[in-house]
């Protein structure tokens, strides 16, 4: 059977959901401040017309709970932190549609340094 060709996602936008319950240690990029950030984010790409070049994907636990809420934008490994609808709402203008990363929201390099070489 032949596929249609489609072209890939210009870019994927990982969004970290997990909710911890309450008492947990480690703090939870899903809370009563921020339940709504997946369902802001996707009206934000669904206003702008880029639902399918840009992919929202809910993922589980980022790893750099302490900055949270999270989402990592791809190609280039952009971890923003701290997030709130006022900055995804810049993150999408400025990085997704005009190319630029939000340098001021991206997480600080003590909490996201290079990724690790696993070529022998």
């Amino acid at each position: 059977m032949d596929m249609p060709t489609l072209p890939q996602p210009t870019f994927y936008i990982f969004k970290c959901e997990q909710s911890s319950p309450p008492g947990m240690p480690k703090p939870s990029c899903v809370n009563e401040n921020s339940r709504d950030l997946f369902n802001h984010t996707m009206q934000t790409l669904m206003k702008n017309g880029v639902m399918g070049p840009v992919q929202l994907v809910r993922t589980s636990c980022l790893g750099r709970c302490q900055m949270g809420p999270l989402m990592l934008v791809e190609p280039g490994h952009y971890m923003y932190a701290q997030l709130s609808k006022e900055k995804i709402d810049k993150i999408v203008e400025e990085h997704i549609l005009g190319g630029k990363p939000v340098e001021e929201y991206l997480i600080p390099s003590s909490y996201w340094g290079e990724p690790v070489n696993l070529v022998k």
